[in-house]
């Protein structure tokens, strides 16, 4: 007869633990937020996207890197001065004001329908906004140096091997980057202002002078066939520049948004 009794059922807590959980019935899982350097990416090929599908830019201040060369090579004077003494100088004079160009659009664009609003709002850090931006703008500067320099040595007719060629990238991505970190900083600063456009550059192109300074000079040498040794004590000024000025423009950001 006892083997005819069904068994007991299990009580319906006993029933409830042991019965796998419905998916829906299951806690989100809580999203692993970007670290800064993941962050500063997104932000940074966001600006990239936006440059490579408009091109404004970008091709103005190529067209004004080739425009200023052609009016340099026009008041040039072969008999007064040499033309490896001056086309250093007309290179990061070009340099500075091809890149301020596109400094100020980096954060002009933003304020189209308030989207600073939703980039600050999003839950990243305020300095991953900043090396972002800065990335951007980075590759611009050079894709204007990669313009310039050519034709700056085109029509200055200067020779440039291999090695100096390879010694004048080292030395425009030095001075690209403090020019970056300056003036990303000082457009974040200047946008919202009625004369930003005016501003930013009165307001960069003094922090630029140990940047044009030390370029101009490492420039020089590597122009006139000299040891890159000779330029060592303005390549590492341009370090220093870049690592100083980096860091406490990546740390001053946050404050300056939120004022």
């Amino acid at each position: 007869m006892s083997a005819l009794v069904p068994a007991a059922a299990p009580p319906a807590t006993q029933r409830t633990a042991e019965a796998p959980v419905a998916a829906h019935d299951r806690p989100p899982a809580t999203p692993r937020l970007p670290s800064v350097v993941q962050a500063a990416w997104i932000v940074a090929r966001k600006d990239l996207a936006i440059e490579l599908r408009t091109r404004v830019a970008f091709l103005s201040a190529a067209v004004f890197t080739v425009l200023a060369a052609a009016i340099f090579l026009e008041t040039w004077d072969p008999t007064a001065v040499a033309a490896l003494d001056l086309a250093p100088g007309v290179i990061w004079v070009i340099f500075s004001f091809s890149g301020l160009l596109g400094l100020n659009r980096s954060f002009a664009t933003e304020l189209s329908d308030r989207a600073i609003d939703g980039l600050l709002a999003a839950p990243i850090d305020r300095e991953a906004v900043f090396l972002g931006k800065a990335a951007a703008n980075l590759v611009f500067v050079l894709g204007v140096q990669a313009v310039a320099v050519p034709a700056v040595v085109l029509f200055y007719n200067v020779d440039v091997g291999w090695t100096g060629a390879a010694s004048l990238v080292g030395i425009t991505m030095l001075a690209a980057v403090g020019l970056v970190a300056v003036g990303t900083l000082f457009s974040a600063m200047a946008v919202n202002t009625r004369l930003a456009e005016l501003l930013a550059p009165m307001i960069t192109l003094p922090f630029l002078v140990p940047v044009v300074t030390a370029a101009a000079q490492a420039t020089a040498v590597v122009l006139n066939g000299r040891p890159l040794a000779g330029a060592m004590g303005w390549i590492k000024l341009l370090g220093a520049f870049d690592l100083v000025f980096v860091t406490a423009c990546t740390l001053a950001y946050p404050f300056t948004i939120e004022r």
